[in-house]
């Protein structure tokens, strides 16, 4: 059947599936886990029935439906996602897991005679937030469907068998943890001494390399004296390394997107080129088919120029931040061999077909918004598994670089590490309640919930949870002792320096809007003065614009005709003109000899004007010495450094310690006592009369989004009616979009009066929500974001990308991202609502917003083109290193 001799894991899991089993195949990244599913398939369209291919993305969804189609034709074959329904009748539908939920609880006529379904990537069942629907699946399918559950090697497999197996009926395990093509974990060392970057093995004959402790800091990192003898190996160097000692292609994992491209533009510039002209040119074909819906405008904002500059080099980026159409460019770019180096953040890890010859990971360390936290063996698992490629290389290589904050024997026992146990993530929600009202009495309905992973898992977990909270508790007992200071309260003092923190920012808003001012009464002509850094010295400005939002932005010439661009951070006070020389006719600041002239001109008027002393941007974090802190007691102990960050660290364990007894009082109840609790605040709220639904339980069913109920409640308000629809896409925004920078959003906008005091009245449902969330002991739904309305009412009211991102802090990926998920809200509005105008005007909303680079990245787009054979890769052209 296959043209090629299958491992013996895949053929144990064919057997099963013969013998009229569910499966579960855990199994590295590319090991052949997919054979299983597609022999699957085969099994259902011979019976004469139908198969659901589901992904947890709908890139993956994408990328198996082109699979499917190469397999079996395109009129068999459908794709269902939130972008795209293409022959949704077919015998063989690929789907997000989402879709192949709500089908469920709608009850829908295409699960009439489904076989199979596959779960690709079920270890996601342990994600937060979308967890929950890979274990409401498995419960609620028919039980005649059977099930083909692919997951990353996990340790407890056979505890998630036999859940399954309990669910749905006799399901087999099968675990394959040998890779396909061998890994050898390197570390990756800057050696100062010797200008060299050393490579040596972390593992020798599975034991950590002897070697490997000398590269240990002697002195804890906050105590060393004089210069180090070891470094983090530099971004350009490392590449350099690898392309020497024939190691590329390569994934190199930097857990920041701006640092992904950061290094992109370094590796540029600084002359590297891994590509011939051949590539080139293919490089170019593959950009002009990706690009082919985008407009000049469109790729101007995105900054395309930048992103085709680094590719054409063989260098890219990957993260959630850029467009779909620039990942897909990338994807396929590097899939067939001419890109060479990705610097990608670990999105690029979850399931898109990418494998490299060496994975570099930069840090083993990972800030998750709250605090740095070290990887865990399954995320370190998952982000080597892409080292090797199977067919091409005998060995794949995963770099880890050295850090002073990581001793060696840490990385070494992640490297031999097979530990990744799979938890659950499974909690009822308001629209499962509300479902499950819908389709089943109440003791199933409860007993349903009692079959789910968590509970099935709840003893075992508490155990592990009450031993992180021994160990915590005792830290933190350690922590506020070195917080004591006998002076007086730490804790005041420390408010007190937040306090002055806080006058120290706004002190700072206010000398930038006086540069600001300064900024904008600058003409051509006139000569300023900057300080410090290589752009010292005095500069004449050739041009000033004004961006969206009062913004000023003015460039500049130095002497010896360097250009800037000048804005607020650039300096510390309002800048002073010192002089004026005249423009050159015709003004053309643009124009190379214009601004030669204007440099020269520049320079003679040097000899006339006394040394700049002008601003330049240094900021400062120093307190005022006047300030209440400094009057505080505390302020004069010789420890009190020590205390205060003592004290920060001790809140920061209290809130750990707080969220760890939460956790565990409700792993130990069950969970159909939450489900109780849950059921109780919908009757509470009128959703549910007994064990009916009202009315308004009717339209929550169809709503699946995390804050279900409040929108539920929002749209029996009346709160969605009335509006046109640039404005209903503006509010339903602050449902979707969640600020997550540590900048503070700026303040919201809106276009009238009555919009801002809708979105008032939304606050105000959700405070009065969380209140009764908070005394039903329930999770608190997230309060509503109106940070994105300006740009989802000027996007739905036609506005183009480059206005609408004109001075936004929000990255093109990011755009696409939450308009899609706008539209996905929107749709569901369209179908929920009561208010027929209300349906009509959110259907509209997702149509009007649904265009331009939206439109674009939501493509199905045409197959990658296949896999040359593997040749002998060609010495790469390179020029000199800057």
């Amino acid at each position: 059947m296959y043209d090629f001799e299958l491992d013996t894991f895949q053929r144990q899991a064919i057997d099963a599936l013969e013998a009229g089993e569910s499966v579960l195949v855990a199994a590295p990244t590319g090991s052949g886990k997919t054979v299983v599913a597609e022999h699957a398939v085969g099994l259902a369209l011979a019976g004469g029935g139908k198969a659901f291919y589901t992904t947890p993305i709908k890139a993956l969804s994408n990328q198996k439906f082109h699979d499917l189609v190469h397999m079996y034709g395109s009129d068999r074959v459908g794709l269902l996602t939130g972008d795209n329904a293409v022959n949704g009748d077919a015998p063989i539908v690929v789907m997000t897991t989402e879709v192949l939920r709500n089908m469920i609880y709608a009850r829908s006529p295409a699960l009439t005679n489904l076989q199979f379904v596959v779960l690709d990537e079920v270890h996601f069942l342990q994600d937060a937030y979308r967890g929950p629907v890979w274990e409401e699946v498995m419960i609620h399918l028919p039980r005649e469907v059977r099930l083909v559950c692919l997951s990353a090697t996990v340790s407890n497999a056979d505890e998630l068998a036999d859940w399954i197996s309990t669910v749905r009926g006799p399901t087999a395990t099968i675990v394959e943890s040998k890779r396909p093509v061998e890994l050898v974990n390197l570390y990756g060392v800057d050696d100062r001494t010797s200008e060299q970057m050393h490579l040596l093995p972390v593992l020798l004959d599975g034991a950590p390399n002897p070697q490997g402790h000398r590269f240990d800091l002697a002195e804890p990192p906050g105590q060393r004296r004089g210069r180090r003898r070891f470094a983090t190996p530099r971004r350009v160097e490392t590449i350099e390394v690898l392309a020497e000692r024939d190691l590329l292609p390569a994934i190199y994992f930097i857990f920041s997107r701006a640092a992904c491209d950061d290094a992109m533009r370094a590796t540029v510039a600084a002359g590297l080129r891994l590509t011939n002209e051949e590539e080139r040119a293919r490089i170019r074909t593959i950009v002009e088919r990706h690009m082919a819906g985008l407009t000049d405008d469109d790729l101007d904002v995105l900054q395309y120029a930048t992103w085709q500059n680094g590719l054409e080099a063989g260098v890219a980026a990957h993260h959630a931040g850029m467009v779909p159409p620039f990942k897909e460019a990338v994807e396929e770019c590097f899939a067939q061999g001419l890109v060479k180096a990705v610097f990608a953040t670990e999105t690029l890890a979850l399931g898109i077909n990418m494998p490299a010859r060496t994975v570099v990971i930069e840090k083993l360390t990972k800030f998750t918004g709250e605090r740095h936290e070290f990887l865990t063996a399954g995320q370190y698992t998952q982000l080597t598994g892409r080292a090797g490629r199977r067919g091409i290389d005998e060995i794949g290589h995963a770099v880890v670089l050295w850090s002073p904050f990581v001793p060696f024997q840490d990385i070494a026992a992640l490297a031999s590490s097979r530990s990744f146990v799979l938890t659950s993530a499974f909690r009822p929600t308001y629209n499962m309640a509300a479902n499950l009202v819908r389709r089943y009495p109440a003791d199933e309905a409860h007993h349903l919930l009692n079959l789910s992973f968590a509970q099935y898992q709840a003893d075992q977990a508490v155990v592990r949870m009450e031993t992180r909270l021994a160990k915590r508790e005792g830290q933190l007992a350690e922590l506020q002792a070195r917080a004591h200071c006998e002076r007086g309260s730490v804790e005041e003092y420390r408010a007190l320096l937040d306090a002055e923190r806080g006058r120290v920012v706004e002190q700072r808003r206010s000398i930038n809007a006086d540069v600001e001012s300064g900024l904008a009464d600058l003409k051509p002509g006139d000569v300023i003065a900057l300080r410090g850094g290589k752009n010292g010295g005095r500069v004449a400005i050739i041009s000033a614009s004004h961006r969206k939002g009062g913004t000023v932005k003015v460039r500049a010439i130095t002497e010896n005709r360097r250009v800037l661009n000048l804005g607020v951070d650039d300096f510390a006070e309002a800048p002073v003109v010192m002089s004026t020389i005249e423009m050159p006719e015709p003004f053309a600041p643009n124009n190379a000899n214009f601004q030669r002239q204007v440099a020269n001109a520049l320079h003679r008027s040097a000899a006339r004007s006394p040394k700049p002393k002008g601003p330049g941007r240094e900021p400062s974090d120093r307190l005022d010495p006047a300030g209440d802190a400094w009057q505080h007691p505390v302020a004069d102990c010789p420890d009190r450094d020590d205390h205060v960050r003592a004290s920060r660290q001790a809140a920061r364990a209290a809130a750990e310690v707080r969220d760890l007894h939460s956790q565990i009082e409700g792993r130990t109840e069950s969970l159909a006592r939450t489900f109780d609790r849950v059921l109780q605040l919908l009757e509470a709220w009128g959703y549910l009369d007994g064990w009916t639904l009202t009315n308004r339980g009717e339209q929550l069913v169809r709503i699946f989004h995390e804050s279900d109920l409040l929108l539920a409640e929002s749209m029996e308000a009346g709160l969605l009616d009335d509006l046109d629809a640039p404005s209903l896409a503006g509010l339903v925004s602050c449902f979707t979009y969640e600020h997550r920078s540590p900048v503070p959003a700026a303040p919201p906008w809106y276009p009238s009066p009555k919009l801002r005091h809708r979105v008032t009245q939304v606050e105000q449902l959700a405070m009065d929500l969380n209140a009764d969330e908070k005394h039903s002991r329930l999770p608190l739904t997230r309060p509503p974001d109106p940070s994105f309305f300006a740009l989802a009412y000027a996007w739905a009211a036609g506005e183009s990308l480059d206005h609408v991102l004109d001075d936004e802090d929000l990255s093109g990926g990011d755009f696409v991202r939450n308009i899609k998920q706008l539209i996905d809200l929107l749709r569901q509005i369209g179908d929920a609502a009561r208010a027929p105008e209300t349906a009509r005007t959110a259907r509209l909303a997702a149509d009007q917003i649904f265009r331009g680079v939206v439109a674009v990245s939501s493509a199905i787009g045409t197959a990658a083109e296949p896999e040359p054979e593997p040749q002998p890769e060609p010495e790469p052209e390179r020029e000199p290193i800057a």
